[in-house]
């Protein structure tokens, strides 16, 4: 996919991340800050770091500055509804920022943490992988906790082998 304007990546963003909500919607709030290893992310943890990598990592490398990203903690939200409006809240500022990005500013080069140049809407394009990536991991810990979740585009797989052919 190659993003050729910044209203066009806007929506489909916005697409992206609406169904990153749902699957969110579905962490029970007694299990916001669980996770399968001791070590590993909670789900809490997820969603903090979905908004604080999109806003302190991506935001920021797109408009030429540093990462500012400094992790994902309960110091930064607490509590279901904390960790709901705190992905809101940098949502928003994330978007602005990225809204105020130029088409022509697509096109050139912004330094990744690593260093690495790359041009601005392939890094665009990297932050939806990792959304992705970690609404997997979301979907995968609900299930491992045996919560329902929304089918991703609408039908569950069963559905789909119901109306195929052949």
């Amino acid at each position: 996919m190659e993003i050729r304007s910044v209203g066009q990546f806007l929506e489909y963003w916005d697409s992206l991340r609406g169904r990153t909500r749902k699957v969110v919607a579905c962490i029970p709030p007694e299990q916001l800050e669980w996770s399968p290893s001791p070590s590993g992310f909670t789900l809490g943890d997820m969603v903090r770091h979905l908004a604080t990598i999109e806003r302190y990592m991506y935001a920021e490398t797109v408009t030429g500055r540093s990462s500012r990203y400094q992790g994902c903690g309960r110091e930064l939200a607490d509590g279901y509804d904390a960790v709901i409006a705190f992905l809101e809240h940098l949502d928003q500022e994330s978007r602005a920022i990225i809204g105020g990005l130029s088409d022509a500013d697509l096109l050139r080069k912004c330094q990744t943490p690593a260093g690495t140049a790359i041009t601005t809407w392939k890094w665009l394009r990297a932050m939806c992988e990792h959304e992705v990536h970690h609404r997997g991991q979301i979907y995968l810990m609900l299930g491992l906790l045996e919560v329902a979740t929304p089918p991703l585009f609408g039908l569950t797989s069963e559905e789909v082998r119901e109306r195929s052919s052949g």
